[in-house]
This record gives structure tokens, sequence and C-alpha cells, in this order.
């Protein structure tokens, strides 16, 4: 009919087009588009599933109510001034009976061929302007607006009587009472002699196309998602659910590993669950066959096969979980094992694999290892963004850092060497605060430049170790020394020790302890007014076989969300350009990364701000007998 009308000569023809659904009216809609060309009567109606609603855009859109009487019928009017005909049809019964019966058929499909239907198809023009004046009436139901453009239409083609509407006809009345008789000869069928092997055909795509929208809805959850958790999931439940199993499980396994933990399952109902709970695997035949041959291993019958019957093991899982089929299958990743996907079927008699749902379960299989590879892969990107932010803000601090502690004193020696020089008659007295001041200035740059390279030593590893047996008390008094000497021409805030006499001794690198202890005890003084106090204990702990130590302080005190980060290189509370404490924020850092070296740990505590502040650092104990202990002090 559409060559009929693009070929006519005369144009502005009517064309009245009824389609049961709008997924019909799709497949189409260019066609009337094309026609709309030609005509500016053009009439199309659909029961509306996603977006077809009243539109007159190209042509006029009539969207009628699902159980309008119009939703069972076809409907094809074409009338010109010198042609017309109709086509009119409907599903026969014995076909709708036929079809409720037949599996479902993908919705993507054209229109299923099973169906038959029964009508007329004339060019009769009595007969078509009859079918276009029922349509446009039930048209203006739905769309009154369109009153005088269909009245236009009844005019020039002489449709029917004067136009009256006096209110909607019922939705569920037959929307076309044609009589027939004169056309009953004319059958209207889409099915042909092959309607059996277009079936078949039909049937075999659908399951294709279901397979296809299985892989595409794990490929999608793998694109919208980047948890691995989820993903997983989403994978378990639609292959489950798909293959009809009763037991649906994928977890991560690798080569190397003896256990397994269940992560995700899907369960037809009344089947046992395992979630959570762990797998052996180093005594599971069935994995150690998966591992040795790189493929899936499926078992039909848990009764009769050799692998189970020969494994008390296996057949216990088997009579514990009703498994009567059984199907491993590999999610490799470059040949590396990444985990496992399992399928039970519960149920009598055994499962049939077909190649099919192997290929299936293959192609999941392929789809889960490709997210557990980009999970991975975005962790690694997490994880280095992490540290080109940590080296961001070290490379920002040191700039700060080193523009603050480095020009201040070069500054102030500049000025005292300068007024050295150019003032030789300066007093004595005057000369030697000068000298102080600059000495003073210059210690404090090479504290500076020691930390800097003491840090990178550490962290590059270029530090050697040399452990020995120490008496912790001896270490305490000489980081105390230390800082009394340094500290002579300010005053600090009280430090009191209370370390036990039968505290066992400790093994650790001597220089580098007295290093630790020090910088904490010089960060305490920094953050601690002078009236304050600083108290040094240490405690032993026999269940790991470490003297815990603490310096504790009543100073500013940290706030909770930063007792990690006060560790970092250049951390400075109160920012690197406006600090009253002073320093280059690297001594923790150091201390991290000598405790750290011998085995310890290290971290701080704090209530809150101006709540005082604890560090804590682990030596480890000297492993002997208390007798050996002591003989030690006495050799001292």
């Amino acid at each position: 009919m559409e060559d009929q009308v693009l070929a006519a000569t005369l144009s502005q023809p009517l064309i009245i087009a009824s389609f049961q659904r709008e997924r019909f009216y799709r497949q189409e809609a260019h066609r009337y588009q094309r026609l709309s060309q030609r005509s500016n009567q053009i009439y199309v109606l659909s029961a509306p599933e996603t977006e077809f609603a009243h539109n007159s855009e190209y042509y006029e859109k009539v969207a009628f109510e699902p159980d309008d009487g119009l939703s069972q019928e076809w409907h094809l009017v074409v009338i010109a001034d010198n042609y017309a005909t109709c086509l009119v049809c409907r599903e026969s019964v014995g076909s709708i009976a036929k079809n409720q019966q037949l599996p479902e058929i993908s919705p993507g499909l054209d229109i299923d061929t099973a169906r038959r239907f029964e009508g007329i198809w004339t060019s009769e023009r009595g007969v078509s302007l009859k079918a276009a004046q029922l349509l446009l009436d039930r048209i203006l139901v739905y769309r009154p607006d369109l009153v005088d453009k269909i009245e236009e239409a009844r005019q020039r083609f002489g449709i029917g009587g004067s136009i009256k509407i006096t209110g909607a006809a019922p939705l569920n009345e037959y929307a076309c009472d044609i009589d027939t008789d004169p056309f009953v000869q004319r059958l209207v069928t889409y099915l042909q002699a092959s309607q059996y092997k277009l079936h078949k055909a039909y049937r075999s795509i659908a399951a294709q196309a279901r397979k296809e929208r299985l892989v595409n809805s794990i490929s999608t959850a793998i694109r919208r998602s980047l948890d691995p958790h989820s993903v997983l999931e989403v994978a378990a439940q639609e292959l489950g659910q798909h293959l009809e199993a009763g037991r649906c499980l994928i977890y991560r396994a690798q080569t190397t590993e003896a256990q397994a933990i269940i992560e995700h399952e899907f369960l037809s109902p009344g089947v046992v669950s395992v979630r959570g709970q762990t797998w052996e695997l180093e005594s599971n035949p069935l994995f150690q066959e998966l591992t040795q041959q790189g493929e899936g291993v499926c078992v039909s019958d848990t009764l009769i096969d050799y692998r189970v019957t020969s494994s008390p093991k296996l057949s216990l899982i088997v009579k514990k979980l009703g498994i009567r089929s059984w199907l491993m299958e590999p999610v490799f990743s470059q040949g590396r094992l990444l985990g496992i996907v399992e399928l039970h079927y519960c149920d009598l008699p055994p499962h049939e694999w077909q190649p099919g749902e192997l290929d299936l379960v293959k192609a999941i299989a392929t789809q889960v290892g490709a997210a557990l590879i980009q999970a991975e892969a975005f962790a690694n990107l997490e994880e280095l963004n992490k540290q080109l932010e940590a080296l961001d803000r070290t490379r920002s601090n040191l700039i700060a850092i080193t523009g603050h502690e480095l020009r201040t004193p070069l500054s102030t020696i500049q000025v005292c060497l300068e007024s050295l020089a150019s003032e030789p008659d300066m007093p004595l007295e005057l000369q030697q605060v000068m000298l102080s001041t600059a000495l003073s200035d210059s210690e404090r740059m090479r504290k500076l430049v020691q930390d800097f390279l003491t840090l990178s030593n550490l962290e590059s590893g270029r530090v050697e170790w040399h452990p020995e047996t120490l008496s912790l008390q001896e270490c305490i008094d000489l980081a105390l020394s230390r800082l009394r000497t340094r500290s002579s021409t300010e005053k600090i805030p009280q430090i009191k020790t209370q370390i036990p006499k039968t505290l066992p001794l400790i093994r650790a690198d001597g220089d580098w302890l007295v290093e630790v202890i020090a910088k904490l005890i010089d960060n305490a003084c920094k953050f601690t007014p002078s009236q304050g106090e600083i108290h040094i204990k240490a405690t032993t702990s026999k269940r790991n076989q470490m003297v815990e130590v603490t310096v504790s302080d009543t100073g500013r005190g940290i706030e909770p969300n930063r007792l990690e980060v006060v560790f970092d290189r250049f951390y400075q509370e109160e920012g690197a350009l406006r600090r009253t404490a002073g320093g280059t924020g690297l001594g923790l850092a150091i201390s991290r990364q000598i405790v750290t070296g011998w085995g310890g740990k290290i971290w701080a505590e704090s209530i809150g701000k101006d709540q005082g502040s604890q560090f804590h650092f682990t030596i480890p104990i000297v492993q002997g007998s208390a007798e050996e202990q002591q003989l030690f002090v006495k050799s001292k």
C-alpha cells in the first residue's frame, strides 16, 4: 500500500493505520514519515508502551487505551480521489489459545510468526469509506482537537454524515462492526506452509537473544560499578536464575590458596545456603583438576562420578548440600586464576549439560575476570593517586619549609656577619651576641639539612641497623642529656620518668633509639608550656614480647582526626608559613621510620585540643632468661 501511495499521481490521500501496540508501530514509523511528505491527512493509532503519545509533528498520532477494542485489531485504510483500499484483521481464537501454551518469545523480535490473523483486504470503495468513518469517529474520542481536520477529510472524500460528538464511546466496545460476509474467503494470514520451521528459528534466535542479554547485563554492571562485590553479586544472581540452577556460587580463589570463602550466592527456593562458609580447596579433587587442566570441570551425576565417590570430603559435601549435578568454571585473566564459578543442581533427575549452557558459563566467567581485573586496576590507580597527592603535598611543604627554615637563619647570619665586617669598633659584648646568634642559626640550618638526609636514607633503605642489647633507662638518660645541652638557654617543662627497675632488656640500635626518644621529648617540649609536665613511662607486654614506651605531655593536644597525619613528612599543625613552635615537621616522620625498622609500632593518642597528647612506641624484648638479663646489667 505504501508503494501505491507513493506512486500515485494524485496527492493528499487519507491514510489511517491502527497498530495493536507501540512496539509494532516503531517497526513501521519510518514509512509513515515518508508518507507524510505526500499528505497531511495521516492518522496513526497505537496503545502506548514507552514514548507513544498524542502528537502532530509529522502526522497525527493517537494513543488509545490498552484495553480499547482497537488493541485486538489491525487496520490500514487508504482513500484517494481515484482509488481506495482497506485492511481489517484480528488474531484468530485458535491462535490465541495456542500461543498461550508456547514458551515466552523474546520481546525484541518482530511480530511472532506463530500468530494467525483473519479478516478482510479489499479495494472496494464503499467498504473502505465505512472503515474510515468508524476509525475517524474513534480518533475524535481521543483527539477532539482534530475535529476541523477530520471534517475536511469527510467533506473531500464523502465519508459519512456530519460530525456529532456527544461523548466518548465505551473503551471496550468492539472497534469495527463491518459486515465481513462478502469477503470471508479473503482471509489474511501472516503464516505460510513453513510456519513450524519459522517458529523453531525464532525460538533459537530468542534463546540467543536471552544469552546476549544476560552477558550484556553483567557487562553493564561492570561499567556502572567499580565495586567487584556488586558486580559478582549481579553475575551470580543472573546466571543462576537464567540456567535455573539450584545454587550458583562465585568466589575468589588462587591456585596456591588452600581455602576460599563463599562470597556471592544465588539460591532457588528450598536450597541450603553456603554463603560465608569456608571451603577447602587443597583437598578438593575437582579444584585440583581444574587448576591442572586450566578448564572447567563438569559432573553430570555425583552419585556415580568416581571423582566424588572416591573422595570422602566431596561425598560429605554432596550429601549435606544435596548436589546431584556440579559444574566448576575457572575465572582466569592472563593465565592467572582469580576465582571460581560453581553451579549446583539439586533436583532429580541429574542435569544434562548442553553445549550452549557451558559456553554461557564460560562467557560469564570471562566477564567476571574482567570485573576483577578492572577492580584491581582501579584500586592500584587510587593508591597511585594517593601517593601522587602525598608527593604534591610534600613538594609544597618542602618549598614552604625550606623557604622559612633556611631563608630566616641565612638572613640572620648574613646580617650578623655584615655587621661584624663593617663595624670593626663594635663593642666586644655586642660582637659576642652577633657571633652567638650566627652560630645558633647555623646550627638550626645544620639540623634541618641533617633531618632531610636522615629521612631520605631511612625511606630509601640505605641505613644499616646495628641491633644490640640495651637498657632503656640508659637510652632515656642519654636523650635527656642531649636535650638539656641544647636547651640550656631556654626554660623547658618539667620532665619526669617512670621506668620500672624490673623492666627487661631491649634489643635495638642504640643510636637510633636515643634519636627517637629525643625527638619525641623535643616534640613534647615544643607544644607544652614551661609550667607544664612531660612524663616518660615504660611497660612490658609479655604477650607480644615488646616494651611499650610512652611520652606524654600536658600541652596543646591533637584533634582525633589528625592522630595519624602528624606522622606525615613536613606536617605542621599551624601551617608551614605561620608557626610558633618552629621545626621542620620531620621529627615524627623520622621516628616512625626508625621504629618500623626494628619491627615496632608507633602511634599517637589525644582527647583533643588543649588536652595533652601521648606518643607510644614499642621495642622488642631481648629473648633470654631473667638470670641472663641480670648478668648483663651487672656487667654494665
